[in-house]
């Protein structure tokens, strides 16, 4: 596709629990107030295939998954979300705000289950023609809070869906997460922007759409 013409693909990273999900629509509400065509997605999921996997890679009755077989199963989810949203949005010339992309497999099973690197990054080239964000913003925030705001999340859901398996690894388990978010962010710091989730989300908001306006639409205000 032309450059001028393609969209831009804006993905939001962190822990379980540290805001992703309101950040990602407040900021569609801003750009969409601005005039722009924004589409807000997930992963994994974001087509009816993706969330059937979802189902499986979140629900609590599958914690013996095998780490190789969940990171397959992530990417599964991941070349069908990118055939079906992703490469058509950004071929439309829309903005698309993704909760989570192939740095969450990098962090979570990559560092968190210790599979590597090298795997992901791999698995990602084949399976998902090597796309990249425009930007990736990083949700910097405390292991401990996150995780047990994301608990209590699951715990008074009330559509009846169990996705809570990751919320029951241990501290430690999320520790490597974090590093290695953080490992990423070091590796390309052209991409990833951190932020500091501590603050209120209104204050991280601010930032958010302060460096997407920079970095990604070329506008300053």
């Amino acid at each position: 596709m032309s450059p001028s013409r393609r969209g831009k693909f804006i993905t939001i990273e962190g822990l379980d629990g540290c805001g992703k999900s309101t950040q990602a629509e407040k900021l569609a509400a801003a750009l969409r107030a601005e005039g722009y065509e924004v589409i807000t997605t997930r992963e994994p999921g974001g087509t009816p295939v993706a969330e059937r996997i979802r189902g499986v890679l979140l629900d609590s009755r599958t914690a013996g998954l095998a780490p190789m077989a969940e990171l397959a199963l992530m990417f599964a989810a991941r070349a069908q979300h990118l055939a079906e949203v992703i490469l058509p949005a950004l071929e439309a010339g829309k903005v698309i705000i993704c909760d989570r992309f192939t740095d969450s497999s990098e962090a979570y099973q990559g560092y968190g289950r210790g599979v590597g690197s090298a795997v992901v990054l791999e698995l990602h080239r084949a399976l998902c023609e090597d796309i990249q964000p425009d930007v990736t913003i990083l949700m910097d925030s405390d292991v401990k809070d996150s995780v047990a705001r994301a608990r209590r999340r699951n715990q008074t859901a009330s559509n009846g869906v169990d996705e809570s398996r990751f919320e029951r690894e241990s501290r430690g388990f999320f520790e490597r997460v974090q590093q290695g978010y953080r490992a990423i962010a070091g590796r390309e710091p052209q991409r990833v922007l951190v932020v500091d989730a501590r603050r209120t989300p209104e204050a991280v908001h601010k930032d958010i759409l302060a460096a997407v306006r920079e970095r990604v639409l070329a506008v300053k205000k």
